[in-house]
């Protein structure tokens, strides 16, 4: 036995007109009346970046025990990891307006050396990851220093930002 189904539709002009109308409108409510509509919009378009952070902030805040008691103390350390958000924060800035004026659509920072067009914080630091700075001190001589080479990768970061590698010996 065969169902037949009747598949028929009828068009709703005046429903099509009334969704064209409103196409394009993108509402945006605002206290803030000293500012123009483009700077909200660009304003609130940031908004999952800005967001983004926080998330950052909550994921690394220590939980149950290890968190402090006193108030200042809990205070304390929040002012350390907003600073530490700041600084990561800064950080990706610089490297990708130092990227965008070179001309460097990516560095090679992924895995397997895959390009990332976007680097964060924490690729860029865990490209340094590697590095190491010992001293051997005799007691006698002046101490010895040795420090790991930097790779390629590793001077066009620190170039990137404006850092000579000479410095990172130091």
């Amino acid at each position: 036995m065969s169902t037949r189904f009747d598949l028929s539709y009828q068009v709703d002009h005046g429903r099509i007109a009334e969704d064209q109308r409103c196409d394009g409108v993108f509402p945006l409510v605002t206290n803030v009346l000293d500012v123009s509509e483009v700077e909200v919009l660009l304003a609130y378009k940031r908004q999952p970046t800005i967001e983004k952070r926080f998330s950052q902030l909550k994921d690394r805040l220590p939980r149950g025990a290890s968190l402090p008691q006193e108030v200042g103390r809990i205070q304390a350390l929040l002012c350390v990891y907003f600073l530490v958000l700041l600084v990561e924060s800064l950080l990706e800035r610089e490297l990708r307006q130092a990227m965008e004026r070179e001309g460097a659509e990516s560095l090679p920072m992924y895995p397997e050396d895959r390009p990332c067009r976007h680097p964060t914080a924490r690729r860029l630091i865990d490209r340094f990851d590697d590095i190491q700075r010992h001293t051997l001190d005799n007691g006698r001589d002046a101490p010895v220093i040795f420090v790991s080479e930097l790779s390629d990768l590793q001077r066009r970061i620190l170039k990137l930002l404006g850092v000579p590698a000479s410095d990172y010996h130091a």
